[in-house]
């Protein structure tokens, strides 16, 4: 006797095959194979962001053990600056046109040219020439030496360029049967994780990968910033504690006639960012058109005897990153601000910068506004904590005049002080600087300077015009 079909089954078959729906066999080797291509992608970012948090630790305390020193050395000894100040200066220089030309300035401009030029599909790529590891050693060394001259810079930048090129070395070092991992990528996950190790600002690195380096949609690389931000700063807190950089000022509420107190704050503050942006091209543009070594020595020497003298005439507060400065307003029982102050960390970081040894605006920008902020409250009478706010709103309108990245600089001062109850004033100081520094220019800073190192490069500028045009 014949068995009967199965007609649910073959009806099943029958429709299936008119919908063209084809089973589902899950294969234990391709899914095994699938893991581990997702495991060996993600091994080079996690190498990268354990290795950047140890270094940016380790820069750290010797950035600040450093100017500590020089500190005590002048506070005891304020002549001493005019000897400290051109050694220093000039020993920067010379590492860095000795070794490494591309180890000048910032760091930040040299990072998003990085990943402007870096092609995927070229063994060695334009990128090489701004993240390497002699770049890693003698951007240590210039930064060590200005900061051991009192020279007014920050290591945020250093940091975040010595990163790129942690990421990009691990990057080369991988050997050719390793799945592709996109060099561009790498690079700019580098720099959001030396932001969060420098910092200890894990959302500020991931919006500033978005806003600064990048521009454009986080889409294709979001993975690979995360997990890096995440390493890199549970490393770094691992190592130094779960700190804040600026600690927990006392704010007071304040009310909607405060708002226009910050509004002129934030006005004068980020045009003092874009200016002094400006300020800092221009001594660039003055530094270029002397060709000679010789030449170029005196204007450093010149700009190093410039800064000697401000420390003088406007007082010790004109040193370093100014980590002491935003301390004595944002926790001294009675802060004094005073015009000096506001001087001193102008000039003395526009001279510093601008003379080309290796500096950054990013850290003395946040001192800068904070001085501002300080003035601005002293003058108006507010209390202790108002005048917090208007210093953090300040430092927020400054470094958006700077980098015009307005969330990246609201969303930074915020991690850095755990303080949300004043995250609509930040973001409205932060609103009001980026619309006057667009007024002022609209280019901001660091595009104008990764221009500048793009078209230095000679070749490099042509082949990028010809790829765009193809």
């Amino acid at each position: 006797m014949k068995a009967q079909p199965n007609k649910p089954k073959g009806l099943w078959r029958r429709i299936r095959k008119a919908l063209r729906i084809r089973p589902f066999r899950m294969r234990a080797s391709s899914v095994g194979g699938h893991i581990k291509d997702l495991w060996m992608l993600a091994l080079p970012y996690q190498v990268a962001a354990v290795a950047t948090a140890l270094v940016a630790v380790g820069f750290t305390k010797l950035f600040v053990w450093t100017g500590e020193r020089n500190r005590e050395l002048i506070t005891a000894h304020p002549s001493w600056i005019f000897i400290t100040a051109p050694v220093t200066f000039l020993l920067a220089w010379w590492l860095v046109r000795r070794f490494a030309p591309m180890a000048a300035g910032s760091g930040v401009p040299q990072l998003i040219a990085a990943a402007e030029v870096a092609d995927d599909e070229e063994k060695n790529d334009g990128s090489w020439r701004f993240l390497n590891v002699r770049i890693i050693l003698v951007r240590v060394a210039t930064t060590m030496s200005l900061a051991a001259g009192g020279a007014a810079i920050g290591r945020e930048g250093p940091i975040l360029q010595i990163a790129g090129s942690v990421y990009r070395v691990v990057h080369k070092l991988l050997p050719p049967f390793w799945p592709k991992v996109s060099r561009r990528i790498m690079m700019v996950t580098g720099g959001a994780a030396g932001l969060s190790a420098a910092f200890n600002t894990p959302l500020g690195g991931i919006v500033f990968a978005m806003e600064e380096l990048t521009r454009s949609h986080i889409g294709k690389f979001r993975t690979a910033v995360l997990s890096s931000v995440i390493i890199s700063g549970m490393t770094a807190q691992w190592l130094l504690g779960p700190y804040l950089l600026l600690g927990y000022p006392k704010l007071e509420r304040v009310g909607p006639s405060f708002m226009y107190t910050l509004l002129a704050i934030s006005v004068v503050a980020g045009a003092a960012g874009v200016l002094s942006g400006k300020a800092v091209l221009l001594l660039d543009k003055v530094r270029r058109l002397f060709r000679a070594r010789v030449l170029q020595g005196i204007f450093v020497l010149l700009c190093a005897l410039v800064f000697a003298w401000t420390v003088q005439a406007f007082g010790p507060m004109a040193l370093g990153s100014g980590e002491s400065l935003m301390d004595q307003y944002l926790f001294g029982a009675a802060p004094v601000p005073t015009v000096q102050d506001v001087a001193g960390r102008l000039i003395g970081s526009i001279i510093s910068t601008g003379s080309g040894a290796g500096g950054m605006l990013f850290g003395p920008a946040l001192s800068s506004g904070a001085a501002i902020g300080g003035l601005f409250g002293h003058w108006f009478g507010v209390d202790r904590g108002q005048l917090n706010i208007l210093v953090l709103g300040g430092m927020c309108a400054f470094l958006t005049g700077i980098t015009r990245s307005p969330f990246t600089s609201a969303i930074i001062i915020l991690e850095m002080t755990d303080r949300h109850s004043a995250i609509l004033q930040l973001m409205y100081a932060a609103m009001i600087a980026s619309i006057i520094a667009h007024g002022i220019d609209t280019t901001p800073f660091y595009q104008r300077m990764k221009d500048r190192l793009i078209a230095s490069i000679p070749g490099l500028r042509k082949r990028i015009a010809t790829e765009d045009v193809g």
